[in-house]
């Protein structure tokens, strides 16, 4: 395993990961769930990336109760939750980032984890009810108590961090460190583009979630919806239409060239796709998000070829999607 650092912080992170979305108390049972974390960490994997909204807090029961019976010791992993969907009915402030809010579920998740500090806190998704002064010093009190030792954002513009960056600066407080975003061959523009002035300054980790662009980048969806597969799972109709629905024709043929790509490497297409985003120095960790042992084993060698994407075969792939990139 290789670590780095999570943007400007001294913290060290397996440059690849695992997260609960989707999978842990919803699409497969604890059993398998414990097997995936081990395999993970007996691979030298560091992070657990969860959230509140997960499953409605299932996802970070689970997990806790895996982390509780492992043995391990806390400073060998680092976990994540994340607030704003809430884990319960969605009542006005069971949601959002509000300072109650914000607060309250940081204390649930701490119960359901079964610790006393969350590692990395992320904010959802934005909040424009609520003003970034407000969440900021929610988040930096948390810190202070040692509830929290990094927060961050997930799925924010660059705009966005700025404002919430040059607030905490002004008025010392700790600042956001690390940003959540989608990232994979088809999902660029944003990281690459958006939150690179960050990047340069005044550093910014990522712990980008969906490299194979949920699945389509497995080759798995070419030839229709496999039986077992997450787009099926109630509440995912919104995502199994973006990925196979209406318009999706021309990703599919770009799915198909590049696996011709990889079989030029001789390397698996799922392994091709996440030796992509790691090629990217301002990744700081690739977050696997698999649901059988095998399928993590595997992805868990992607490691292995980034260095054989080369600038031709970079530049290959480039040809191949830059038709359907957004």
């Amino acid at each position: 395993m290789i670590y780095r650092n999570l943007g400007p912080t001294g913290l060290k992170v397996s440059a690849l990961s695992y997260g609960a979305w989707v999978t842990f108390g919803n699409q497969i049972g604890d059993p398998v769930a414990e097997k995936l974390l081990h395999t993970a960490y007996d691979a030298g994997v560091n992070f657990f990336d969860n959230a509140e909204g997960y499953a409605k807090g299932q996802a970070e029961i689970v997990m806790g109760d895996i982390l509780k019976r492992s043995g391990w010791k806390r400073s060998s992993y680092i976990i994540s939750s994340k607030v704003f969907f809430g884990s319960e009915a969605g009542l006005p402030n069971q949601i959002g980032l509000s300072r109650k809010h914000v607060v309250e579920a940081c204390n649930a998740a701490l119960k359901r984890f079964q610790t006393d500090h969350i590692d990395l806190y992320f904010c959802h998704r934005p909040d424009p009810e609520t003003p970034i002064g407000e969440t900021a010093r929610a988040m930096h009190d948390l810190i202070i108590q040692g509830k929290v030792l990094y927060w961050g954002t997930s799925e924010w513009s660059g705009e966005q961090l700025r404002i919430a960056i040059d607030f905490c600066t002004k008025h010392n407080l700790h600042c956001p460190v690390v940003e959540q975003p989608q990232y994979n061959i088809f999902h660029r523009e944003r990281f690459e583009k958006d939150l690179a002035p960050i990047f340069k300054s005044p550093g910014l980790g990522t712990t980008i979630w969906s490299p194979l662009a949920s699945g389509l980048l497995t080759g798995k969806y070419n030839n229709g919806i496999p039986k077992d597969s997450r787009l099926n799972v109630a509440g995912l109709e919104w995502l199994k239409d973006r990925l196979t629905g209406e318009g999706s024709a021309p990703r599919l043929a770009a799915v198909a060239q590049l696996a011709a790509v990889a079989k030029e490497l001789d390397v698996s297409l799922p392994k091709l796709g996440i030796a992509w985003c790691l090629k990217n120095t301002n990744v700081s960790t690739v977050i696997l998000g698999a649901s059988k042992v095998e399928q993590l084993s595997e992805n868990l060698k992607a490691l292995e070829i980034v260095d054989r994407l080369t600038p031709q075969v970079m530049a290959k792939i480039e040809t191949i999607t830059k038709a359907v990139i957004d």
